[in-house]
């Protein structure tokens, strides 16, 4: 039989090739240090090149408190992370890297140009000038052992020792962008404690009529507000809009909600929440309009007239209420201002824009280093932690990689090469 082949030496070996993993190998590399990233995709950076897709919403200028309360359960561990690199320090990274950056409307911080793919090509050109080598078409093959680190690649199995590593492989949303999910396995037979991937900012399912489904799907719903309990007996409220799918609804309104309202779907089997069809009127104003005498004409061109409820609303107003309620002005009016939308299932997570679960932060040292695997950390979305859209996402994946990386450079500090 013969001998198994020597592993190939490497200081710091970087698996996965999204923000995460790109920022701790800019960390490492500018302080002089070896780096090999590791990618099974033939190119790097694709899931940040999809988020760039309409507009690059890079971070999010709220305030610092506020900021960190977006990240729900896990806000008081993000913290000091995002208080080393946070939404200013990101807006300084994009700017050495000779990209201007603004704020948005909604608060929503964007490139001067609104793209992605510059930044990219700017960011990994100096990557490389750094010293970093790429290897693209790698997929790793599930252990976590850094002395025998294993891949795939177009010339066979290449086998890799390092003195550090870093996993940055995603969670299992995109999985054509590469982020499917695959290593959760592996780590779990490797005894790390994990929470199961779940779907995060997706779309929910609802129990939509075939009319109602073919005549609306794809319509948004604009200026509405979304009210929900959620298990603190905490009432949400927020304005924004969403759009009516085959299954239900999905969108930037709804996103917010998801940590809760799946939360509900696990305890209850179903949830709901209640929308505010035209949070500009009261409701006495409602009762008032829809009381005026409305003569021959029919319901639909009543609410048309009086109310300027018509459309998409007006269709999802008649899929959610009863015949009876329609009859009676004071029950109509209630349930314009606070129709009750019931929920039957979350979107499948291939569908979701990120997923929320991964490995349990408390199997990480502060460092991000996995607590039984010396020398081995973690970063980005495969790490337990969810967040909205609006640039949270993102800022947490820089964030979390920069703190890998500290934490690979005191590792190797301590540890003076063999």
């Amino acid at each position: 039989m013969s001998a198994a082949p020597t592993p190939i030496p490497l200081e710091i070996a970087i698996i996965g090739g999204g923000p995460a993993g790109l920022m701790a190998a800019d960390h490492l590399s500018a302080r002089g240090y070896s780096v090999d990233l590791f990618d099974a995709m033939p190119s790097v950076g694709r899931k940040f090149l999809q988020a760039g897709k309409g507009g690059m919403n890079l971070t999010h200028a709220e305030p610092f408190a506020e900021f960190v309360q977006r990240y729900g359960d896990a806000a008081s561990w993000i913290r000091p992370l995002l208080a080393d690199f946070g939404a200013e320090q990101l807006r300084q990274w994009a700017l050495g890297l000779g990209f201007e950056t603004f704020v948005g409307s909604s608060g929503r911080v964007f490139p001067t140009d609104m793209k992605a793919a510059p930044l990219l090509r700017a960011w990994l050109q100096r990557l490389r000038e750094q010293g970093v080598r790429f290897h693209v078409r790698h997929q790793w093959q599930g252990t976590l052992d850094k002395d025998r680190l294993s891949f795939i690649t177009p010339e066979g199995i290449q086998h890799y020792q390092a003195r550090a590593v870093l996993f940055a492989l995603g969670g299992a949303s995109w999985p054509r962008l590469g982020s499917t999910g695959a290593w959760v396995a592996p780590f779990s037979a490797h005894g790390i404690a994990m929470m199961p991937l779940k779907p995060s900012n997706c779309g929910f399912e609802m129990a939509w009529s075939e009319h109602f489904r073919d005549k609306f799907a794809g319509a948004p719903l604009k200026s509405i507000v979304l009210s929900h309990t959620n298990a603190a007996g905490e009432l949400i409220t927020r304005q924004g809009e969403c759009v009516i799918t085959q299954h239900g609804m999905e969108g930037s309104l709804l996103y917010p909600f998801t940590p809760a309202l799946r939360h509900e779907l696990e305890q209850n089997g179903s949830a709901c929440f209640y929308l505010d069809l035209l949070p500009g009127r009261s409701l006495a104003r409602v009762e008032q309009e829809l009381r005026q005498p409305r003569g021959s004409k029919s319901m639909a061109n009543h609410l048309r007239s009086r109310l300027s409820l018509e459309g998409a609303k007006a269709g999802l107003l008649r899929e959610c209420t009863s015949a009876e309620v329609f009859v009676d002005p004071t029950l109509l009016a209630a349930h314009i201002k606070a129709l009750p939308i019931h929920v039957r299932a979350t979107r499948p997570i291939d569908e979701a824009i990120s997923s929320a679960g991964g490995v349990r932060l408390n199997g990480l040292t502060d460092q991000l280093m996995l607590a039984n695997e010396p020398g081995v950390f973690c970063a980005g979305e495969m790490l337990d932690w969810e967040a909205p859209t609006g640039g949270y996402l993102l800022t947490a994946c820089f964030s979390t990689g920069l703190r890998a990386a500290l934490g690979i450079e005191q590792w190797l500090q301590h540890r003076p090469t063999a």
